[in-house]
């Protein structure tokens, strides 16, 4: 495991009970059980992980109950569920917009930014009323139908939007709803605990959970990891934030890849229940009544860390990920592969080393010069290699001369 974020505390025993937060930008709402809104002002110290936090407006009488919050800043609006119905406000005044109507009785909602052929976003959203999921889609400061009503199996607990279809977890079972012509398919049971959990990725699928377990599918229901991943608890909540997917557990926050599949970090928090983010690296975790933000670690740290590890997999796509001019990163890539590609040979996979070392154009001698005795001795001792060579002998050995006659070898080596 290595550090990826730290925990920063922002809010502390507030004396309102959290019921659901949502974020944008450097702003931070939080809708609490008595009915109060509350806006903060989230300005960080450009020196330090500290954060000065200013409560900027508290509604008193927003709602009697507020349910679900959902901010769309490209719209400028708040999207809520406030006492079985949908509401939107202006996000500069919180003056009301509109309600739908038609929602009356609302339990839950989903909104999503589609990519139209036109290139342009298109603001959808679906609610579940009852036994019903209502399709909405947003022009001239209103919800509009996008089309007829769904009939479910079941009240929906737990929904996102999946490219052109719906995942919708029930009390017992999980379902897929395509958008072309309202295609229903059966998934598979939430779980022992009959609590679904259905979570948007940033690609366009979701994460799906069944007890301590959680898969991703796309917008066909078709399973695009070969393995789930397994959580030390179950999840409550989930944050999709590449390459890391975070979980909020009972007692604890966990964070993880998908690809490979690792258990990356565990941050002790108390009694976490909430989990949203305003955009890339700023996530919040909410309790009953505190707010912590989740700071990532530095790129270039995290990178030492995993190198140490050998986490090379890892390490390639945060390198990816930084900001530094394309020579830099281009340089640190190659050379984090070809630790990689040395730390395969090490583990003695040594087809997949020479793969590796023939997509880099290593220079040949620095190849030949892992086999034992191809070289004089004298210019063998002047290549530098990460760590010690492995002593090979018997089947490493035989396994490994059969390669001389291989495509991957000729590559490495012409």
């Amino acid at each position: 495991m290595h550090d990826a974020y730290e925990s920063v505390p922002l809010l502390e025993k507030l004396p309102l009970q959290i019921d659901c937060l949502t974020a944008w930008e450097d702003w931070l709402l939080v809708g609490t059980k008595p009915g109060h809104l509350l806006l903060y002002k989230i300005k960080k110290d450009t020196a330090t992980n500290r954060f000065e936090v200013t409560l900027v407006k508290s509604n008193k009488n927003f709602s009697k109950r507020i349910q679900q919050l959902y901010v769309v800043a490209q719209y400028k609006i708040l999207v809520s569920l406030l006492e079985n119905n949908i509401h939107v406000h202006d996000l500069l005044t919180f003056q009301q917009i509109t309600v739908v109507s038609k929602a009356k009785g609302a339990t839950l909602f989903a909104c999503d930014l589609e990519q139209t052929s036109t290139g342009e976003e298109r603001l959808r959203m679906c609610v579940a009323v009852k036994k019903k999921l209502q399709l909405y889609y947003w022009q001239d400061r209103d919800f509009l139908d996008l089309q007829g009503d769904f009939a479910a199996p079941d009240i929906p607990k737990s929904m996102a939007w999946c490219g052109n279809s719906i995942c919708v977890g029930f009390k017992r079972d999980y379902y897929l709803i395509r958008m072309e012509g309202g295609v229903l398919k059966e998934l598979f049971p939430t779980g022992k605990q009959l609590e679904p959990l259905v979570a948007p990725l940033a690609d366009g699928k979701v994460a799906v959970g069944q007890d301590d377990l959680t898969v991703v599918l796309n917008e066909e229901g078709t399973f695009t990891q070969k393995c789930a991943l397994k959580w030390t608890d179950i999840p409550i909540a989930m944050e999709h934030q590449p390459p890391y997917i975070i979980a909020v557990l009972p007692r604890c926050v966990e964070i993880r890849t998908f690809e490979p599949r690792l258990l990356v970090q565990s941050v002790e928090l108390q009694r976490p229940r909430f989990i949203t983010s305003a955009g890339p690296n700023t996530v919040y975790v909410a309790s009953n009544h505190f707010v912590w933000r989740l700071v990532p670690v530095s790129i270039a740290s995290q990178i030492r860390q995993l190198l140490d590890d050998k986490q090379f997999e890892l390490a390639l796509q945060l390198a990816k990920m930084k900001d530094d001019s394309d020579g830099d990163k281009k340089q640190q890539i190659h050379h984090i592969q070809n630790l990689y590609a040395f730390n395969l040979f090490c583990q003695k996979r040594f087809d997949e080393s020479m793969q590796v070392f023939a997509k880099l154009g290593t220079d040949p001698t620095h190849v030949i010069g892992l086999y034992p005795d191809l070289l004089p001795a004298d210019y063998r001792k002047q290549l530098h290699y990460p760590n010690p060579l492995p002593t090979l002998s018997g089947l490493s050995w035989r396994r490994l001369t059969s390669l001389s006659s291989s495509t991957s070898y000729r590559n490495a080596v012409t």
